[in-house]
């Protein structure tokens, strides 16, 4: 054989070689794929999920579930949180409702020391109104405390003689009571009042610690009420000074229109109070009705609390006006009352107040019985004018945040036109 033939067989041999080797790699190769493939199979079509699940069982949920679950834990959250809000709430009352009174004062007597502060330091503005102001509520309960010392004589006398009218009345009027039924029921009045003499003694020593709270809260709201009319706007400033920047801008917008819906309001129902106690006082003096002085500051007092206020005084005086006039000069006071709450509902109210501090009769109702459950008469009388000034807070803010938020869309609209004119 010659040197060519064994070249080429040499190649030939090689070749084949190569063809073995790289046959037994690729059936190798097909051995180990088929080994995984049994070991670990791969699902023929791909599982599908919902957007928002993450996983199976999630999908198998149905949705109206998923979705009441959803709502259902986050209203919870939402009802515990609030719980112990008015829990803590309830705690710092003492605290609170002092603050709240002072803060109510300060929008009422707001413009006055703005007035007196133009000609005279803001701190001594601040002490003559707050000082005017303790003199001028002095002055009312001293005249209402004489005149119902006064009168407190003819008021048992005539009040002795309408309960002996209603007893005849009973006796001989269409109910027919005998004697013995009337003095049965005197007899059960009596024994309660015996059964329950220790209640009555407690609840005494509890008016008289009530009263020490009364004077501290007292005490607190006056000091507060300085700083409120002296230094309100730059404890303002700090409060939101303290919030993060992004939301800055929108809490002071909304803070300060919250206020000034409370001024608003404070001063329309001063106002409105002060016409209903005129005119109901005006009506009672001139049906010669004892403690009518004392009667229209109650009815100025109880005007505070909508809706509630005006029946509550208002039965007061035609209560009175029938046990110590008669039923007659009832009946005309009781037409005094109506005649001037529909003059407070359809008149006085909607020019005074206007549509700017409305809120839903339902609301009304809601903030008076939280604020009696919370902090009795005094929680009632606040109830509503925070009420209206959050209302209008909230509306605010949310307002303003989209004023923000299309600003920002309009500015950064025309940065992209300006980028793409050059281009």
């Amino acid at each position: 054989m010659g040197r060519f033939e064994q070249a080429r067989a040499n190649i030939k041999r090689a070749y084949e070689a190569g063809r073995a080797g790289v046959r037994a790699r690729r059936a190798q190769r097909q051995e180990q794929v088929e080994e995984e493939a049994v070991a670990d199979p791969v699902p023929s079509t791909p599982e599908v999920t919902h957007g928002s699940t993450v996983s199976r069982d999630d999908q198998e949920v149905p949705v109206g579930l998923r979705v009441s679950a959803a709502w259902g834990w986050r209203i919870l959250i939402l009802g515990i949180i609030v719980f112990f809000a008015l829990r803590l709430i309830n705690t710092l009352s003492h605290l609170i409702i002092p603050l709240v009174i002072a803060l109510l004062l300060s929008a009422l007597l707001g413009s006055f020391v703005g007035v007196l502060s133009r000609f005279l330091p803001r701190s001594l503005a601040t002490a003559i109104v707050v000082l005017l102001g303790i003199g001028a509520v002095a002055g009312v309960l001293t005249i209402v405390i004489t005149q119902f010392v006064d009168n407190i004589p003819q008021v048992a006398d005539n009040t002795t003689k309408g309960v002996n009218d209603i007893r005849d009345w009973l006796k001989e009027g269409p109910l027919g009571l005998t004697n013995e039924q009337l003095t049965s029921f005197a007899k059960q009045l009596q024994t309660f009042l015996n059964d329950n003499k220790d209640k009555l003694t407690s609840s005494a020593v509890a008016t008289a610690s009530t009263t020490v709270e009364a004077l501290t809260g007292l005490f607190l709201v006056l000091f507060s009420l300085f700083f409120f009319l002296r230094d309100g706007d730059i404890i303002w400033r700090f409060f939101v000074g303290i919030m993060p920047p992004a939301t800055r801008e929108a809490i002071d917008y909304s803070g300060r229109a919250a206020w000034h819906t409370l001024v608003s309001y404070v001063r329309a129902t001063v106002l409105v109070a002060f016409i209903d106690a005129i005119g109901i006082g005006i009506g009672l003096w001139f049906l010669k009705v004892p403690l009518a002085l004392p009667l229209a500051a109650l009815v100025f007092l109880f005007a505070f609390i909508p809706i509630i206020g005006a029946t509550v005084s208002g039965a007061v005086a035609v209560l009175i006006a029938g046990v110590n006039n008669g039923w007659i000069t009832a009946l005309f006071v009781l037409a005094i009352v109506i005649g001037v709450q529909q003059l407070e509902g359809h008149v006085l109210q909607p020019l005074i107040m206007g549509k700017a501090v409305a809120i839903h009769p339902l609301a009304v109702i809601a903030a008076i019985a939280g604020g009696l459950a919370l902090a009795g008469i005094i929680g009632a009388l606040i109830a509503v004018p925070l009420v209206a000034m959050f209302n209008t807070g909230i509306r605010a803010m949310i307002g303003r945040r989209k004023q923000i938020e299309a600003k920002l869309r309009e500015e950064s609209a025309q940065q992209e036109a300006e980028g793409a004119a050059p281009a």
